[in-house]
């Protein structure tokens, strides 16, 4: 079975599959409606489309244009989002130094792998020229070298030498190939290079058989390393081990050397310098020293260059080390309080403030003395700050005056001081004090008793007319309030519901017992034969 474009149908799909739906309007056995339709498939961005970079090049606008900006003058942009610097009269005005018009940047639509392409939009040209900038720069020094060693050679009549050159040159020529100068500084084929790090002796011992301890320094099959110190938590000395790790041969000796040595030759590689590290490690090492010499040369006398220019030199100067780490040779010994016996004592450090100012004949500064939480001079015993110094007089009359006040705080703790009593005594004026209380308590009651029943048949007579006379007065009032009431009820009434004022039919206020007693008053009994009578 095949379907409308010729394909076959697999007979063991469904039924209810392979039939399509009675709209589809199809004649023929198909799965088309299975598929998804041409007129739903959402078109994308190619992978090549890109936001357009910088400003058109060709034509440039020399007038201004109606509906351009009007501060530099391009279609592209209003004047509210013109990234140009705001001009003091715009193009608009001037008519001058139109600004080129932008890129209109398309409406781009990536699939997923598009929006996730870290390369989309990089610009290859460009990298390329930089590239081959480069590498046309390395050949041309090389050139130059060949040139300045042939010359030298024709120069010296060496014929022989000559000839050996020419034909390395023509070999390179003919063995030249982008494989072999991938990378700098490695000076052989592609087809005999090995990793040597990966063979090993077979007479020698694994690495993982030195400790068979599962906790020992991890190894790695892929590599074969093991970075780690098999016999670190054995206690063996690293001299005796036979082996440490790799860590130990890349970090220990003339490892770190070797492996700066390597690093120069690839950069004086880079720089067109024909070195290798392996062929000739003796003149690499004598570059090297001629390099770091002129380095430093060239350091030291950039450094002359500018302290010559802009001088300085002192501040450079380093201080002896007993200063840095505050050390010295001076022998200063101490007792167990704290006091030097032996040698000088330490300068005290000086603060930022004013220190040692001594005024009005003083001999010490305010603050030296102190007493009953007062500060005061020490030459003097004065606590006034601004006094007059008076020497010893001054301790005196303090001394005089200390005693003098001790002996009136005595005095006065005598006069207080009562003497003291016994258990007795103190027991009998306790039960006296208590049956004086009780007394006083007594007669109180009794006093308030016969106030109580000579006021009561005064004051009840007088008390009910009193409140007689209130209640009639506060039902008047009532009365007043309900007449009132009832009047602005009817005019609410009156007025049709939709008009009237938000809850203006409800009281929230508890009614009195006056209040109540004048509705009853005001109430129309409907069973009264004289209620149509009344108004």
């Amino acid at each position: 079975m095949k379907d409308e474009e010729g394909r076959d149908i697999n007979p063991h799909i469904p039924q209810y599959i392979m039939d399509a739906p009675w709209y589809f309007g199809t004649l023929h056995p198909t799965l088309s409606h299975q598929r998804v339709q041409e007129e739903q498939k959402k078109i994308f961005s190619k992978m090549g489309n890109w936001y357009n970079k910088g400003i058109k090049t060709g034509e440039m606008a020399t007038k201004y244009r109606k509906g351009a900006c009007e501060n530099c003058g391009a279609v592209t942009h209003k004047k509210k989002d013109c990234l140009e610097r705001p001009r003091k009269i715009g193009a608009k005005f001037t008519g001058e130094d139109i600004a080129p018009d932008e890129h209109l940047q398309p409406d781009l639509d990536f699939d997923y792998d598009g929006k996730r392409d870290r390369w989309n939009g990089f610009d290859t040209t460009d990298y390329n020229q930089k590239v081959s900038k480069e590498y046309a720069k390395l050949e041309e020094a090389k050139r130059i070298i060949k040139e300045q060693e042939l010359e030298a050679k024709l120069k010296d009549g060496d014929t022989e030498a000559l000839k050996k050159t020419a034909e390395e040159s023509e070999d390179e020529d003919e063995d030249k190939y982008a494989d072999d100068v991938s990378m700098p500084g490695q000076k052989f084929e592609t087809k005999q290079r090995i990793t040597v790090r990966n063979l090993r002796i077979r007479e020698d011992t694994a690495k993982y058989l030195h400790n068979l301890d599962t906790n020992s320094a991890y190894y790695d099959p892929k590599t074969r390393s093991m970075r780690e110190n098999p016999f670190q938590n054995t206690g063996q000395k690293l001299s005796e081990l036979p082996y440490a790790g790799d860590n130990f041969v890349r970090f220990s000796g003339d490892a770190s050397g070797l492996a700066k040595q390597q690093m120069f030759a690839w950069q004086s590689y880079e720089k067109g310098v024909d070195i290798n590290l392996q062929a000739d490690p003796t003149k690499l090492e004598l570059l090297k020293r001629e390099y770091t010499d002129k380095e430093s040369e060239f350091k030291s006398k950039q450094k002359d260059s500018i302290l010559d220019k802009y001088g300085g030199e002192e501040h450079l100067e380093s201080l002896p080390k007993q200063l840095l780490m505050a050390q010295s040779e001076e022998y200063v010994e101490y007792s167990r309080h704290g006091k030097v016996i032996k040698g000088q004592e330490k300068a005290i450090i000086k603060s930022r403030y004013e220190e040692d100012v001594l005024i009005n004949n003083h001999s010490s500064v305010w603050g030296s003395y102190w007493k009953a939480g007062v500060w005061g001079f020490k030459c003097c015993h004065s606590t006034v700050k601004e006094s007059y110094c008076v020497g010893e007089a001054g301790k005196r009359i303090a001394a005089e005056s200390d005693s003098i006040g001790l002996m009136k705080q005595v005095a006065r703790q005598e006069q207080t001081e009562e003497p003291q009593k016994s258990l007795v005594q103190l027991h009998q004026e306790k039960t006296a004090s208590k049956n004086k209380k009780k007394k006083k308590k007594q007669k109180l009651k009794r006093r308030k008793r016969k106030k109580e029943s000579s006021s009561s048949s005064d004051s009840s007579s007088s008390d009910e007319e009193k409140d007689e006379e209130v209640k009639k007065r506060k039902l008047v009032e009532a009365v007043k309030k309900q007449e009132e009431h009832d009047k602005q009820v009817q005019k609410l009434m009156s007025v049709d519901e939709r008009k009237r004022p938000y809850n203006s039919m409800v009281e929230v206020r508890e009614p009195t017992e006056e209040d109540m007693e004048a509705y009853r008053l005001k109430r129309k009994n409907m069973d009264d034969p004289m209620a149509k009578f009344l108004s």
